[in-house]
């Protein structure tokens, strides 16, 4: 979906990570060489280099994770795989940096260098685990990707502050056939769309492992999911395809109907 921290649709996250990364691994690499340098002078000068790194790296750090707390807040899919690898993406990365900052306090203290260096080490770990995290996450869960499709439209999110039909009828009506928008109604999210038999609205939640419906392809009134290709009936919420086997809630656009908690 969509970067919610974006710049003309690029997403901010992924161009400021590389700074805390190279900052970061960079003064462990230092450290290190000063670990294994016979010469004092030598020592004296990595260790320096390494000991202006960590600040350096830390709040570079911290500013990445401003636009990156945004997308996992607005922009991944709520109770869905993506989002808990994202929260482990995140937990990894806050730990990574307080092990730096605790290794760099240590050093300021005048701790000796093994302890520094084991730490810096894991925080490595650490960061190259929720690098990896981060790449499954755009790669597979295509959080921040801007898709575009034959006939999509513009890809249109607004927000209602009921979850009444009439918002839902109100939000879908200048959507084309084979078009759809993610309504925030209330504190549900939900798809309304175009088909060739009229409007459909239902919830945006793939029943296998949560992906997000509104980022997927709508067909002759079959939606299919973008994270592993499960297809349902837009207005009815049968499965289509696998690997879903669940139906996914629909929402009957009608004048007296509201849906509600319990219809999720």
């Amino acid at each position: 979906m969509k970067s919610s921290a974006s710049y003309k649709g690029h997403p901010l996250h992924p161009m400021l990570i590389v700074y805390p990364f190279a900052f970061l691994t960079g003064a462990f690499g230092f450290n290190l060489a000063a670990a294994v340098s016979s010469s004092r002078e030598r020592r004296r000068e990595f260790g320096t280099v390494s000991d202006h790194l960590i600040p350096a790296g830390i709040v570079a750090g911290l500013l990445a994770a401003v636009p990156g707390a945004m997308d996992y807040h607005n922009v991944v899919p709520p109770r869905s795989s993506g989002k808990e690898r994202a929260l482990k993406h995140a937990l990894l990365n806050t730990t990574a940096l307080g092990l730096f900052g605790t290794s760099w306090l240590l050093g300021r203290a005048g701790a000796r260098r093994t302890l520094p260096l084991v730490l810096q080490g894991l925080a490595t770990a650490a960061m190259s685990a929720a690098g990896f995290l981060g790449g499954t996450l755009v790669f597979r869960n295509q959080i921040g990707v801007d898709h575009r499709y034959a006939n999509a439209g513009r890809w249109q999110e607004v927000t209602r502050e009921q979850s009444s039909s009439r918002a839902l009828v109100s939000a879908a009506a200048s959507l084309e056939v084979n078009q759809m928008k993610l309504v925030h109604a209330g504190d549900q999210r939900v798809v309304v769309a175009r088909t060739e038999d009229g409007h459909a609205s239902f919830a945006d939640r793939c029943t296998h492992r949560g992906g997000p419906l509104s980022d997927g392809v709508l067909i002759c009134g079959t939606v299919q999911c973008p994270w592993h290709g499960s297809q349902f009936d837009v207005h009815t919420g049968e499965v289509q395809c696998g690997p879903a086997q669940e139906p996914i809630t629909v929402y009957p656009m009608g004048p007296t109907h509201v849906p509600t908690k319990a219809d999720a």
